[in-house]
């Protein structure tokens, strides 16, 4: 698979480390660039805003956390993957990679096919998000009639039946996203990224439960599940 398009950048205190994943990504077709520390790595990644960082976590001086908050911080980078190398399974640690803007993680010791397979899939998502984000800022409808449910997404006002109805921020969202195109099927990732963005972590269920205070609110018939890939809304 070719990937001559893609930049990567390796970041690690140790040489070995960053010439075995250069070398294995490189067959692959990506274009990699190599930082041995945290400020030679913010100041590679500014100058070339890759499109995605393997970035390891216990370095000498600024270790990975601070390197990824500081990336995290530059509005040039905010789109860039980060995912973390690391030896450690603490769940701590964990927690505070993604906190501080972290997508992944990948365990040292390093496996070649595992490391690139999960390089590309968070690519072709990050991909799909990207796109999906350009679709939504061509939507300009800011009224929308359906049976017995008017909404007005300027005014955030939804009206069944002519009785207002009170949307907490996030139902709203939820619901302005699945009429901006009624037959859509807006999968879980599309979901995931417009309600609660590239920056916060929830599972599956959280989307589920929205999906019920919705329906219960507006009614079972507008809201269609798709088993195994997300939702839609029928008019």
């Amino acid at each position: 698979m070719e990937n001559n398009s893609k930049k990567i950048l390796v970041v690690d205190d140790d040489a070995d480390i960053r010439e075995f994943i250069t070398y294995n990504l490189s067959k692959y077709g990506y274009t990699i660039e190599e930082a041995e520390n945290g400020k030679e790595a913010i100041s590679k990644a500014k100058k070339t805003v890759p499109d995605l960082i393997l970035l390891d976590i216990m370095m000498p001086g600024m270790d990975g956390i601070e390197v990824c908050q500081l990336l995290r911080e530059d509005a040039n980078l905010q789109n860039v993957l980060i995912v973390f190398l690391t030896a450690r399974a603490e769940d701590y640690s964990q927690i505070a990679g993604f906190d501080a803007g972290a997508d992944d993680y990948i365990n040292k010791p390093i496996k070649p096919k595992l490391i690139v397979k999960k390089i590309e899939a968070l690519l072709r998502r990050n991909q799909r998000l990207s796109e999906f984000a350009h679709s939504e800022k061509q939507s300009k409808a800011s009224k929308y009639e359906f049976r017995n449910l008017s909404i007005d997404t300027e005014m955030h006002l939804v009206l069944k039946d002519n009785q207002e109805i009170a949307l907490p921020k996030k139902e709203f969202k939820l619901l302005k996203l699945l009429i901006s195109k009624p037959g859509k099927v807006f999968t879980r990732d599309e979901i995931y990224y417009a309600i609660w963005g590239n920056k916060v972590v929830v599972g599956d269920r959280t989307i589920d439960v929205h999906v019920r205070k919705l329906r219960e609110k507006i009614g079972d018939d507008f809201i269609k599940t798709i088993k195994g890939v997300g939702y839609k809304f029928e008019q």
